[in-house]
């Protein structure tokens, strides 16, 4: 009954709060048809999935407190589909979530499902597939939220976006297929970096030389990304990187950058000549035109974390009023080695919240410790944590929970730490694991802490970058390490300014501690982001007041069991 209370006494606070920007809020719709296409992201043609007809998806673009209507058809022909709104927390709409056989049922081929969802907080989001591998077969696009009128702490003169994503020539089924097989068969590095869904397959734009050119610039698919800029003037740069695999460096030659903005938080400004992006965020930056403006200047996007078998991807800034087609002189801002770790940690270890951010609780009700290991199942490889390696169920999570479902998930309580004697420095003594769909519930409004602990592969001196995304809400950094975790280094958490994000990266043989509070009710997945990590089986699902939940739509429960309940 106090929960309920409380719930009710937020609900009233936030109605009450919001009662004037509601007035001014609007309701914006789109219709998205997904199906597949012939296009030449990188000059060359291959099968992907578009919206609409095209790629990347149609932009979203919204103000805080606007609520969006997407109405999607399913055109195709053999799979089911669903999107996932990167970033937003789905207050109170926790089956728009977008995750299959978590918040809902995959929409079915010539099926059309309807999402309905406010965009709460400003700041620079985009949305994706999340049903098997389908991000990395092109289903993805922008979601920008404006601040509303006069609110926007930073100042500047006009913006441009960059989503940042790789691509692969061989198709999502053929890598699925691999990942799943014996012998196992990685994904491999990426053919191309897009920039707004665009790249240059095989060539190097900062060598094009007109018709002398090995770049062969076949159609408008690929063409360079040009951001056209006036003299003297600040602009922002909303970043978002969608990758499947790869985590990024963006530099632009001869202009710093000003990061302002996290993941839909704004940071304390720092001044940086480059940044890391890893997949899942996304970021902010100002910059001055202050340059010479006889000049046309490299933006660049290497490889990190990964020894680098894909070429830098280029886009130009054009400084008015020089021609579109003039390339700089000067050679592209060259990225850091792919290992060198210590370059990566100083920015992340630069990002830190803005004045007035909120502040987390000084202590949690609940530490979890999540092991990420990399282990086997019946000759398979596979990802685990603390030795469980998820496979949801065909009956969506919240659904079943919701309605009090028996048998549709495993009922066995996860673990919540690992060993204490596990060798994070060394490939896994006994490296076999399982199955599992268990779930870890959460009091309602109770403050949680997760360690993740990265650990060495299966292969010898291996231990891989994850970046770690958390649907349904914010949470607090509260630091990181090398090593293996330990007990005393609960009290160097930085509780003064740690950033609020919704995705943080793991380090190799490191942790990562992160805070969050459950106020948001629903079953919400806690994931790599890297999507062949992901399928198999680097996630857990958290859940938290389902009964608090409203009335569930019957299109996001026509599967499973309760699709049968629905039926009967």
């Amino acid at each position: 009954m106090e929960k309920r209370i409380l719930l009710y006494l937020l609900i009233c606070w936030s109605l009450a709060s919001n009662l004037e920007k509601s007035m001014a809020a609007k309701t914006r719709h789109y219709n998205f048809e997904v199906g597949y296409i012939y296009w030449s992201p990188d000059c060359e043609e291959r099968m992907m999935i578009g919206i609409n007809g095209r790629f990347p998806g149609p932009t979203i673009r919204a103000k805080a407190g606007d609520t969006i209507v997407v109405k999607l058809k399913n055109s195709l022909p053999t799979e089911g589909v669903v999107i996932h709104w990167h970033g937003i927390k789905q207050l109170g709409t926790p089956w728009a979530d977008g995750t299959a056989s978590i918040s809902q049922c995959a929409i079915n081929p010539d099926e059309t499902f309807v999402y309905r969802f406010q965009v709460d907080k400003a700041g620079t989001y985009f949305y994706h597939g999340h049903y098997g591998m389908q991000r990395a077969a092109g289903l993805y696009g922008s979601l920008i939220v404006d601040a509303p009128d006069g609110e926007e702490p930073f100042r500047y003169d006009a913006e441009h976006s960059l989503l940042l994503s790789d691509w692969w020539h061989e198709s999502v089924q053929a890598q699925t297929l691999g990942l799943s097989s014996i012998p196992f068969r990685w994904v491999g590095e990426p053919q191309t970096i897009l920039i707004n869904g665009r790249g240059q397959y095989n060539c190097s734009l900062a060598h094009f030389t007109g018709e002398t050119s090995l770049c062969k610039i076949t159609n408008s698919q690929c063409a360079p990304v040009v951001l056209r800029v006036l003299p003297n003037k600040t602009y922002r740069l909303r970043i978002a990187s969608t990758t499947s695999l790869s985590s990024l460096n963006l530099a632009i030659g001869n202009h710093k950058m000003t990061v302002v903005e996290a993941d839909g938080n704004y940071v304390k400004p720092v001044i940086v000549d480059d940044i890391d992006i890893y997949s899942g965020e996304s970021y902010s930056v100002l910059i001055t035109t202050d340059q010479n403006t006889s000049s046309n200047y490299w933006l660049s996007i290497g490889i990190r974390g990964r020894l680098p078998k894909t070429q830098p991807a280029l886009a130009i800034i054009n400084y008015h009023p020089n021609s579109l087609s003039k390339l700089p002189s000067s050679k592209p801002p060259v990225t850091p080695q792919w290992n060198e770790y210590s370059h990566s940690k100083a920015f992340t270890y630069k990002i830190v919240a803005m004045d007035g951010t909120p502040m987390p609780p000084a202590k949690s009700n609940r530490q979890i410790a999540l092991l990420n290991t990399q282990n086997k199942i019946d000759g398979y490889i596979k990802w685990s944590i603390n030795n469980i390696s998820l496979a949801v169920p065909p009956t969506p999570y919240l659904g079943s929970m919701k309605y009090g479902l028996k048998n549709v998930f495993s009922a066995e309580k996860p673990p919540e730490n690992f060993s204490e004697d596990y060798d994070v420095m060394r490939p896994p003594i006994n490296p076999n694991s399982k199955k599992g769909s268990g779930v870890y519930k959460l009091e309602f409004n109770s403050t949680i802490d997760f360690i993740l602990q990265n650990t060495n592969t299966l292969s010898e001196n291996v231990s891989e970058i994850h970046p770690w995304h958390l649907h349904g809400h914010n949470f607090w950094v509260l630091g990181y390490g090398d090593g293996k975790f330990k007990k005393s280094d609960v009290a160097e958490f930085n509780l003064k300014n740690p950033p609020l994000k919704n995705t943080v990266v793991l380090f190799p043989y490191g942790w990562t501690a992160i805070r969050f509070v459950t106020n948001n009710p629903g079953v919400w997945p806690f994931h790599c982001h890297i999507e062949p990590h992901l399928h198999m089986g680097m996630g857990i699902v958290l859940a938290e007041g389902v009964e608090f939940v409203s009335k569930i739509p019957n299109e996001a429960l026509a599967c499973g069991i309760t699709g049968q309940k629905l039926r009967n």
